[in-house]
Order: C-alpha cells, then structure tokens, then sequence
C-alpha cells in the first residue's frame, strides 16, 4: 500500500507522533469497549474481523513466501506439516473424546500430548531457522521448551488457555519486524505504543478485580466466557477475562487490518505483483489467485454463518482458527 502511504501523514515530519496517538486512541477504545460490554464487543469484533484479519494474514505470508524455496524447502516443508498436522490433532480432539467416552484425566493426557506437540515442533524450527543465514545463538531455547512441556503436562488445561493469550500479542511482534525492515525510524514511536497494552491490561485487572460474573447462561455466552477461561480460573470474574482476551483480540485485528496493510505490503492486497510465488509462472499466479479469491468466499460464508448459527459457527472458526495461529510462528521466526 505505498501508493496510500503517499497520502497518509505518516509520510510528514510528525510521523512517529501519528503513529503514537493513533495507536493509543486504538487502545484506549479497545480497553473501554471490552471493559463496558465485554460480550456485546466480543460478538461484534469476532463477527465483523475475525474473516478479513485471516485472509490478511495469507496474503502476508504469500508475500513472505520465496518464488523458489532451494535451501529453504525442508525449512518450509516441516513448517507446513506441522501447522496443519497439529491443527487436524486438535480439531480431532472433541471427535475422539465423544467417541472414546474420555473421562477429565484422557482428556487432560491427550491435551497435553498435543500441547507437547506443538512446543516440540516450534523448538525444532527454532533450530533448523538457527542454522540459516542470518545464523543465531538459539541453544537456550531448548531448556525453556523442556520448561514448557512440564508446564503442559502438570496443568494442560491452563497451558492451552495460556495460548489463547498469547497468540494476539505475535501479532505485536511480526508488526516490529516489518518496522525494522522497513520504516527504522518508526520503531520507537511504536514501541512507546505497545508500552500502553501492559498499563492498559493494568487498568482493566483493577477496575474488574471485583466485579460480578457476567450473568446468563445461553449458549453464546457460555462459549465466550469458556474460550476466556471461565471453567479454567472460577475464582476469577468471567467479566475480567472476558474483557482481557476482547481487548487483546482487537489489539491482534487492528494489527492485522490497518498497520500491517499499511506497512508490510507492497501495494493493494489484491493485486498479485507484488507476491513471489505469482510471478514465477502464469501456473502459480493463477493458483495465488484462485486461493485469494476462495479466501474472500470463505470471508463471506463465514459472515453468512455467524448469521445462520453465531455459537456454533464461533466453535468451528476458533478450532479452524488454530491454523493460523501456528502459521504465525515460522514466518515470524524466518523475520528474526
């Protein structure tokens, strides 16, 4: 999108004062939304971003994608078989607990098989991408993924919910990757930014420390309070976690929707030129394309679902979800 940057003030003098201000009145409206309606905003940015947020995210990485893989390709190929092996696990999980009658210890065993999993399959990119140009002295990482697979197994449950907090925060850092490939100067602006999330996060414990349960007990609301980690944490206000995990979800969709299209893409997201694999032959531009474009149907059946079914669409699209989750991790660790 250089073509909108021309016209943006972030191309001005004052372009690191922009960034800070805007990224804190984002913020602000975030952390007041999601602490005064947690549900109601919960229902309304999952409905309205979760869709484009992901087809976002495939353009990006189509653009990160070399034309040619070469030394890259077991790299790239491990990568790949691990994001869609863990995620078939995962969905598999309800299947194989109703079919199987698992009582809480089968379940808790197999989460953390698959918790186990997937630190096991991050720890191994980590030092495959290690031994690549740019090399890194990552063999401290092995340790702290033993640490964390002690953690999956002595409390699995509290382990994945873990993930569900951190995930909306790699968006944070794949977007001060993009700064320092491409706009150093604004990095510290942005950085002061994402300073605000921990004292915003503050503000909101405080305040909801001591508030009531969120009342209720349909079905929508129940998986919302469920996904924040209600059943998890009972002794914490399912108002507080709901109100955290919205707040750090719309941080992780405005990154996606308006700074990494505005910085970390070449051009409009639709048009092709600017992504490797199109330009090695017409095949590949025509297979770029076609997935694109199947992507921007699933945008629409997916608001089209959330319609039908919203509950039991939100279920389907959070296991889905997992996929590009995972796909975050190769492509940020290929950044580093």
């Amino acid at each position: 999108m250089n073509q909108i940057l021309g016209t943006l003030p972030f191309r001005s003098a004052d372009a690191s004062r922009v960034m800070l201000g805007g990224g804190a009145l984002v913020l602000f409206a975030a952390a007041a939304l999601a602490g005064w309606a947690p549900i109601s905003f919960s229902i309304a940015t999952v409905f309205l971003f979760a869709g484009p947020h992901n087809w976002i995210e495939a353009r990006y990485f189509f653009a990160r994608l070399p034309a040619r893989w070469g030394r890259l390709s077991g790299y790239f190929t491990f990568a790949f078989a691990g994001v869609f092996g863990l995620t078939a696990f995962f969905a598999a999980l309800p299947w194989m607990a109703d079919s199987g009658d698992w009582d809480q210890e089968r379940w808790d065993t197999a989460l953390a098989l698959w918790s186990s999993a997937v630190v096991i399959w991050i720890a191994l990119l980590i030092q495959v991408r290690s031994r690549q140009n740019p090399r890194r002295e990552w063999g401290w990482t092995m340790p702290v993924a033993f640490l964390a697979i002690a953690g999956a197994w002595i409390a699995p449950a509290l382990w994945a919910l873990g993930l569900v907090y951190a995930h909306p925060l790699m968006a944070l850092w794949i977007f001060d990757r993009e700064l320092t490939r491409r706009h150093v100067p604004w990095r510290g602006a942005y950085r002061a930014c994402v300073a605000f999330v921990p004292l915003f996060l503050i503000i909101l414990w405080a305040r909801l420390a001591n508030a009531p349960h969120l009342a209720g007990d349909d079905a929508l609301r129940f998986r919302i309070t469920d996904h924040a980690g209600a059943a998890i944490l009972p002794n914490v206000s399912s108002h507080l976690l709901v109100a955290t995990h919205t707040f750090l979800e719309m941080v992780h969709y405005a990154i996606w929707l308006i700074a990494i299209p505005l910085v970390g893409i070449a051009g409009a997201p639709w048009k092709l030129n600017a992504i490797p694999l199109a330009r090695r032959s017409p095949s590949w531009r025509t297979v770029v394309a076609v997935t694109l474009a199947l992507g921007l149907f699933a945008v629409v059946v997916l608001w089209t679902a959330f319609l039908v079914d919203y509950p039991l669409t939100r279920d389907i699209y959070f296991t889905v979800a997992l996929l590009h989750v995972l796909a975050e991790v190769p492509f940020l660790l290929r950044a580093l």
